[in-house]
């Protein structure tokens, strides 16, 4: 018997207490990870205060240096996927976003350096993000509603990606860059990036450019389809130039990156063109045809397309920066911020070669934040951000008509430090107003919210080595425009969709704690959390036929719970072993259960070190989720073995360089992903053994 069939049996979400109890919870991170049990106290740009890590109302995760090298995929949901309580969308290999604590969409926001990444990828899943992971410096997530300084409809949590396009400082030398290459097998992936920052004076200059060529997937053994998604190909071009004014006392700076790519949908059908609803039923074929009056007989339409071309996503981003800081701008203020961005985003969706459906979306922001000196012992930051998205969609599956959305907000984040009270305390308290109008451009129908969110938190630093936080947040989100105005065939996802205009602001209350220990033999880092929704948004599936689903947006109360977290042991100074996952559990207030919901997470982890190796051995149980929505199917467990090793040297001129493997699903296992709209037709990637090397100069 295999020593892991045990797993296997796990239920789709685990109680939160039993994993609180046991400790089994963790930050997944990389196969690779250095065995140093600390918490990195690296600086957290998106905390809005410049705080590290450990110090940190609410539970995050960064990744940078060599673990972010080396955890690095072709999407970002791929490169944070096994992070704490964060799975993917998965949408084949060109589309996969983040879904936080089971919220995904426009509940987690996406941002460039704390600017918003403008794309498509919140109308849907089969969108992909217009980030590069491979150009990325370092990447942050805060978990959770309390993160409201970035707005109110962050309920899910912030992507924070950091990048080098914009310099804020002029090299030392005068130039310094990095350059890497990388292979994988399961899709005959080949990609690569280099970036070059120079200067002289107060300018400095910087270049980067990543590209990437991957063929079909293969997947686990035994699917019945076959050994690759057909369509699942992924290729993506991105280019960067960016130039800026550093002085003494700050910076500012723009930068222009271009991104193009073309990528595969698997699982998109035609079977559907034609389908419309009657009432709240969905009839195919025409008029005087007999309707399937819910007995869902054959309707005389054609479900068989299955040797049709895949459709291809021919993507278009282009972007531009303004970044820039000026510390103490003016008596009582220490640093004054400014970020802006406007977007050119444009996709097509062909089809045997033909257009069928462009999106469009131009978008703009801006976000300027002052940071003031302590007053009272308060020390904080006030901001505005203002943003516009003109999002249009033309051709078979234009769901949604032309909208023009506009946003604004004030925000106010204060923390006060205070000890000899039994440890040290930081409290931290921020506040935020919101005003969204969402116009629908043909019909001419506007609708306006606006909303106030409110969080407290607190970290006690009651021992050396020992830390527990707790935050409390009141959160609101406008509904977007999809939501409100959304009606047709959407293929992609096979759903009609349907908006509802008389949506009304969700209104979250969130409660997070956590407790870690960063220090000694024995390290752990696990929270909990438990949200409550008023007028959550979700499609409501009101009718099902031969696969197709009539989704209605509605409203209704929900709560998520959940936890994640992790324990590791030091055995010897050169080996530790971690044991990690995490779970959660989302409801409507009738009972209804919430779909693409992720299962419940387990693992062990053994790392080591030995001169300049390092490396990890790990196994990941995936529970089986049997708690589905109506229409929804479960989705079996699976364990994946996974495998990292590394290897850092210097050149003779003392250059630093890296060679390393990695190696996903060594036992080849055939794995679906319940979080993904299309999680039959693809499932996740088989045995993929990576390798790549990579010089900093």
């Amino acid at each position: 018997m295999n020593a892991f069939t045990p797993f296997a049996r796990m239920p789709g979400a685990m109680h939160p207490l039993a994993w609180a109890a046991l400790l089994c919870l963790t930050s997944a991170a990389p196969a690779w990870a250095q065995a140093d049990a600390r918490l990195p106290e690296v600086t957290v740009s998106s905390s809005g205060l410049q705080l590290g890590v450990s110090e940190m109302t609410q539970p995050v995760s960064v990744l940078e240096g060599d673990a972010l090298v080396r955890q690095r995929e072709a999407t970002l949901g791929e490169t944070l996927d096994g992070e704490p309580g964060i799975t993917g969308s998965h949408f084949g290999a060109g589309a996969s976003r983040p879904v936080i604590r089971g919220m995904d969409g426009p509940r987690v926001r996406v941002l460039s350096d704390g600017s918003e990444l403008h794309d498509a990828s919140t109308v849907s899943p089969d969108h992909a993000v217009a980030a590069e992971p491979l150009l990325a410096t370092q990447v942050e997530v805060l978990r959770g509603p309390s993160a409201l300084v970035y707005g109110g409809g962050a309920v899910g949590g912030v992507v924070n990606v950091l990048d080098g396009k914009v310099p804020t400082a002029v090299p030392d030398k005068g130039y310094e860059g990095s350059a890497e290459l990388r292979a994988g097998s399961a899709a005959r992936e080949k990609a690569g990036a280099v970036a070059l920052t120079g200067g002289a004076g107060n300018l400095a200059v910087h270049v980067e450019a990543a590209g990437r060529d991957a063929d079909d997937y293969r997947v686990g053994s035994g699917w019945a389809e076959g050994r690759r998604v057909p369509g699942s190909f992924n290729r993506t071009g991105t280019g960067s130039v960016g130039l800026s004014w550093v002085g003494s006392r700050g910076y500012l700076g723009l930068a222009f990156t271009r991104q193009n790519a073309k990528y595969g949908l698997p699982g998109h059908s035609h079977s559907f063109e034609g389908c419309h609803t009657h009432g709240n039923h969905l009839h195919c074929g025409s008029h005087d045809e007999h309707d399937h009056e819910h007995d869902h007989e054959d309707d005389g339409h054609d479900h068989d397309h299955g040797h049709e071309a895949v459709p291809v996503v021919d993507l278009r981003s282009e972007r531009v920066d303004i970044r820039g800081e000026l510390r103490d701008p003016f008596t009582g203020f220490s640093a004054l911020r400014l970020r802006a961005g406007v977007t050119d985003y444009v996709h097509d969706e062909v089809e045997e070669g033909t257009v069928a459906t462009t999106f469009k979306n131009k978008a703009h922001d801006l976000r300027v934040e002052l940071q003031h000196e302590p007053v009272a012992g308060w020390r904080g930051v006030l901001g505005l951000q203002t943003g516009q998205r003109k999002f249009s969609a033309a051709g078979e599956e234009a769901y949604v008509q032309p909208t023009l959305t506009r946003q604004w907000g004030v925000f106010l984040l204060e923390e006060y430090r205070l000890g000899d009270w039994h440890g040290d305390w930081r409290i931290e308290t921020a506040l935020r107003h919101d005003r969204q109008s969402a116009e629908a451009q043909d019909s001419g129908v506007e609708r306006r919210h606006h909303g106030t969110s409110a969080s407290l938190g607190a970290v006690w630093r009651f021992a050396p080595g020992y830390a527990a936080g707790a935050s409390i947040t009141r959160a609101h989100r406008a509904p977007t425009a999809e939501e409100l105005y959304a009606r047709g065939l959407h293929m992609a996802t096979s759903t009609y969709e349907r908006g509802d205009a008389s949506l009304r602001a969700e209104t979250s209350r969130n409660i997070d704690l956590s407790l870690r220990k960063t220090s000694g033999d024995t390290t752990f880092d696990v929270s909990v959390f438990h949200n409550r929704i008023r007028n959550y948004i979700y499609g409501r599936t009101l009718d099902e036929l031969d696969g197709l689903q009539l989704l209605q947006y509605s409203q209704a109360g929900a709560t998520f719970t959940g936890m994640e977290g992790r324990v590791r042991q030091r055995i010897t100074q050169r080996l530790g072993v971690t044991l990690f996952g995490d779970s959660v559990r989302a409801r409507l207030d009738g009972g209804e259960r919430l779909p693409r919901i992720a299962p419940a997470r387990v693992g062990l982890r053994l790392d080591a070190n030995w001169r300049d190796w390092d490396g990890a051995v790990e196994w990941v149980q995936v529970a089986r989720q049997n708690r589905v929505a109506a229409f929804e199917t479960a989705t079996p467990g699976y364990g994946m073995l996974n495998l990292g090793l590394a290897y850092n040297g210097r050149t003779g001129s003392g250059t630093p360089w890296q060679v390393y493997l990695k190696a996903r699903n060594l036992t080849d296992r055939l794995a679906h992903a319940h979080t993904s709209f299309i999680k039959d037709a693809a499932p996740l990637a088989g045995r993929n053994v990576t390798v790549g090397v990579r010089v900093s100069f």
